[in-house]
């Protein structure tokens, strides 16, 4: 049973603020779902074979072809901004 402490608690946690009605709102919410689950847990699964995925996954792979890459040189011409045979970018990180 989910009480509005455990709401509470969990919000302050998540640094979530919730006004008293939400947090009214969100027990009874979090409560009627842990009773469905309890619900779930009633079920005969012994005879279900467990499974990862519900709906079977394959991966679609393409064959590698190698390539003859750009020659250095030609690529650089049009860099905007480049530092010997390197692209030069603005710094992402702070």
């Amino acid at each position: 049973m989910i009480t509005k402490k455990d709401v509470e608690y969990v919000a302050k946690l998540a640094r979530i603020g919730f006004s008293e009605s939400e947090i009214e709102q969100f027990t009874k919410q979090l409560g009627a779902i842990l009773e469905y689950i309890g619900k779930l847990n009633e079920l005969d699964i012994s005879k279900v074979e467990p499974t990862s995925h519900v709906l079977p996954i394959k991966n679609v792979y393409r064959e590698d072809v190698l390539k003859k890459s750009l020659p250095v040189e030609e690529v650089m011409k049009i860099a905007v901004a480049k530092d010997k045979n390197q692209f030069k970018v603005p710094k992402v990180i702070e």
